[in-house]
């Protein structure tokens, strides 16, 4: 069995796709607008203000473009999504429009979920058993949320779920979070809009983001150190500085709490409450090569098992009709695992597959690749579930510092935080409001809140 080490996979894929739209150096270091960040806030942000013909530039720490949205196609020679995956509410979904445009192949993902009772298929009944609780305690925490306490979610969980609490606490929490639920605000997890319908790119997400960012200003490898926004604004990546009229800042909020960019002057407490109000969770995909579909599974099959615990997964099978399954890991487990290496990962998926498939299952894998965010310096997690009483830190990150410097990715949407798509909305609202700052925008009407709606059972964070 081969294992593929994370210096193969990021040669290969959106890395290969963008290489010949990104690198290219400024013309002066005097622009309107400095882009920190080119995943896909940043990649958005960039769109809008090339359209608009703004003089900008995006300086991006690693050497590729889609930030936690990576598509490697050369470790499986297939497409694989390090990342993000689930591309949610296609209805409304700009990046879908976008995918069609690109001719790239979306289609509509499998409704619902496959359960084990380890080693065998969970009999109807048991399936029945298991969605009833799933629901309960979905509906549970939503009218929780809509109460004018914010307390954890664990807490608005119905107390007889009975053997099937370990799975909902895994499903609803670190699969659809990257956290535990006692550590989820129940606001935060509320005003997620339902996202039934979701869809996949069969050339992969990240492919996708890699495409829209081609012919960009990008200056890969380029780590910002130090942001100055008392006086003159200016970004310096200690390879260059950058002075700017305004700056919008898509950096995770893993990094921004860590005291890797330093602010100058600091920034006020409430940022720094907010980045940690808004701290990263962890959700980590393992890539597996089954050849010959061994477990009978269809294509894009999602795969639970009845847990008797926290050390659990979930398999998405089949990927796009090729033999690649991806498991995904969440919440401390996913941390844990991240922070011993690709060889802990390994060695829990194939225990995984022994346990659900039975015996030997592990035999039947071919080669083996991991993503390891929790461990990235330039990510350090998934997305930004908010801490419970804190689902309002949002706002300080969506209201504009000083109406010169945004903040924008998924954890600066009150709603769509936790995925691509709300990344992308995030990125589009900063670069309006610069903008409107610069003066090539002079209609300032407030966009409409979004309405409530209730959040969909599988989130899948990304």
């Amino acid at each position: 069995m081969q294992t593929i080490s994370r210096r193969t996979v990021l040669a290969g894929g959106a890395a290969a796709i963008a290489a010949p739209a990104i690198g290219a150096r400024a013309a002066t270091s005097d622009v309107d607008v400095v882009i920190v960040g080119a995943g896909a806030a940043g990649i958005a942000a960039a769109r809008r203000l090339a359209a608009a013909k703004l003089r900008f530039v995006v300086v991006e720490a690693t050497d590729h473009i889609g930030g936690r949205c990576v598509t490697d196609t050369k470790t499986f020679d297939v497409p694989f999504d390090r990342g993000a995956h689930w591309i949610h509410r296609p209805q409304n979904n700009e990046l879908v429009k976008l995918a069609e445009g690109s001719n790239l192949r979306i289609y509509p993902a499998p409704r619902g979920e496959k359960l084990r009772v380890p080693p065998r298929r969970a009999r109807e009944s048991e399936v029945e058993d298991f969605l009833t609780a799933l629901v309960r305690s979905n509906r549970a925490i939503v009218e929780a949320g809509r109460g004018r306490t914010d307390t954890p979610a664990a807490l608005a969980l119905p107390r007889d779920l009975g053997e099937w609490k370990d799975t909902v606490d895994f499903v609803l929490g670190p699969y659809s979070t990257g956290k535990r639920l006692a550590d989820v605000s129940a606001v935060d997890y509320a005003r997620a809009p339902e996202r039934g319908g979701d869809v996949f790119c069969r050339e992969g997400y990240g492919t996708l983001l890699a495409r829209l960012g081609a012919g960009l200003p990008v200056q890969i490898s380029q780590p910002v150190k130090r942001i100055a926004w008392g006086g003159p604004l200016s970004v310096d990546t200690g390879a260059n500085t950058f002075r700017a009229r305004a700056i919008i800042i898509t950096t995770s909020t893993g990094v921004l709490s860590s005291d890797a960019i330093t602010f100058d002057p600091p920034l006020p407490g409430n940022y720094r409450e907010a980045f940690n109000a808004l701290s990263l969770g962890h959700l980590e995909q393992i890539a597996l090569e089954i050849p010959g579909n061994p477990f009978g599974l269809d294509n894009d099959d999602l795969i639970y098992e009845k847990a008797t615990g926290p050390s659990t997964g979930a398999l998405l099978a089949n990927v796009s009709g090729t033999p690649l399954c991806m498991m995904s890991v969440g919440g401390p487990l996913a941390r844990d695992l991240a922070q011993e290496g690709q060889s802990a990962m390994t060695a829990f998926a194939l225990q995984w597959l022994d346990r659900v498939f039975g015996s030997g299952s592990r035999d039947k894998v071919k080669r083996i690749a991991t993503a390891r965010w929790s461990a990235d310096p330039f990510v350090r997690g998934a997305f930004s579930a908010a801490a419970p009483g804190r689902a309002d830190a949002r706002r300080t990150l969506i209201a504009p510092l000083r109406d010169r410097v945004w903040f924008a990715g998924e954890a600066s949407h009150e709603t769509l935080w936790g995925t691509v798509n709300g990344a992308w909305e995030s990125g589009n609202r900063a670069a309006e409001g610069a903008l409107r700052l610069i003066g090539n925008i002079k209609d300032d009407k407030r966009e409409p809140e979004p309405k409530r709606r209730t959040p969909r059972r599988r989130r899948d964070g990304n």
